[in-house]
């Protein structure tokens, strides 16, 4: 039972963050890239004042896989490699801390574009 309260919270917080993403498109002329762009640096202040990473540690998955948890992961990595090898820790940290789930996000990108074939939608 207490793993069904896990889905619950994760599909809630998850969900939450899906329709800020809606309502930005719906109500403002922000691009999506711009939208995406508000998340991951939204995620990266949130992680750095230490306030996302509570509500990642209790919703899992609903906090982590959308981009405002690739920039927790992006300001968690860069405060402890500054930590650890001072200010190049800046530069190295983040990459260090995306490098899984950036070459994950290359790997199957790649996958799928070598099944399916890749064309212009509007022909």
């Amino acid at each position: 039972m207490e793993m069904l309260g896990d889905y619950l919270k994760a599909f809630v917080v998850g969900g939450l963050l899906c329709i800020v993403g809606q309502l930005l498109i719906d109500y403002t002329k922000l691009t999506p890239a711009r939208i995406l762009t508000i998340f991951v640096v939204a995620g990266v202040l949130l992680g750095a004042l230490g306030v996302y990473q509570p509500l990642a540690d209790w919703a899992g998955a609903g906090a982590t896989v959308p981009l405002t948890g690739f920039g927790n992961a992006l300001a968690k990595g860069v405060k402890q490699a500054v930590q650890e090898k001072g200010l190049i820790g800046a530069f190295t940290g983040g990459f260090t801390a995306a490098a899984g789930g950036i070459c994950a996000a290359m790997f199957f990108g790649l996958l799928v574009a070598l099944v399916f074939k890749p064309g212009d939608k509007n022909k």
